[in-house]
């Protein structure tokens, strides 16, 4: 009989729990523009460590096997796998962590904050465009109190497809019930410029990190080199949101599958939406 596997070594982790301060106007420009690029937030060389397994995880969880040419845009945009925490306790150390957790909670203007789910999403050499669109379409929440870290794994040259966002986009009502498609891509950036909502797009450094809020309209382009483009995201909402009533297929897939057995009309309180930082 083999010896049991080791526990796994957190030690070398322990940075995601260092706080972090925010620039003076960080918080102002999220208002204003419904994002924020914070830059060098994250050492670059530890976030390459465990970005190098939870690259490894999504492409061993991943079960997308078509080539390229036979996908629809969606599937074209990026492999993806949601919840790696549940996956790998050093995953979850990461997932877990309160530096940007805590720089969510500040953005957002709450004491604390809950995990909505982690999603890792891998933009293969060629992988086409992620359409334009809001998140919060998918989401059966009470508040716009949510918002989204983008976390790249390596450097995003424009190239690569770094993530951009339509400043000023998140008070924008027309595009709100669109899913992510080639309807939503061809809508929504027409609407935006037509509604005077500049497109902002940037490169990432390895240790940036972005932040958007749910109804913040945002999109990626195609990656163009030849070689993937991985990024990790949290999504963070408020401690105190309560779930609301679904209002499309999508959202209650969400209910069922990222908050099971919450009640709509009460918070989210579910073992799969912890709290990761209380002020409060």
């Amino acid at each position: 009989m083999s010896d049991p596997e080791p526990p796994s070594d957190l030690a070398d982790l322990d940075w995601v729990d260092e706080p972090v301060t925010l620039d003076r106007d960080a918080c102002a420009r999220f208002d204003r523009d419904g994002f924020v690029l914070l830059r060098d937030v994250l050492p670059a060389e530890k976030l390459a460590r465990i970005g190098e397994e939870i690259t490894a995880l999504t492409l061993a969880l991943n079960e997308e096997d078509r080539p390229l040419e036979e996908r629809d845009t969606y599937d074209r945009a990026f492999l993806q796998v949601m919840n790696l925490w549940r996956h790998s306790e050093r995953v979850k150390r990461f997932v877990f962590g309160r530096r940007l957790a805590g720089l969510a909670a500040e953005l957002l203007g709450k004491d604390g904050v809950r995990l909505y789910h982690d999603q890792s999403l891998y933009k293969e050499p060629s992988g086409g465009i992620t359409p334009a669109h809001a998140d919060q379409y998918y989401w059966p929440l009470s508040s716009d109190r949510t918002v989204t870290a983008w976390i790249p794994l390596q450097p995003v040259p424009e190239e690569m497809g770094p993530l951009a966002f339509f400043a000023g986009s998140q008070h924008a009502e027309l595009g709100r019930d669109l899913p992510i498609s080639d309807e939503s891509e061809a809508t929504i950036r027409r609407e935006m410029q037509a509604q005077g909502f500049p497109l902002v797009q940037s490169p990432f450094a390895l240790g940036d990190v972005s932040f958007h809020a749910g109804w913040t309209f945002h999109l990626a382009g195609a990656n163009q080199s030849d070689r993937p483009r991985s990024v990790m995201t949290m999504i963070y909402m408020d401690k105190d949101i309560r779930l609301a009533a679904p209002t499309n297929s999508f959202q209650e897939n969400d209910r069922a599958t990222w908050m099971p057995g919450a009640r709509v009309g009460e918070v989210v309180d579910t073992p799969l939406n912890p709290i990761l930082i209380d002020k409060g």
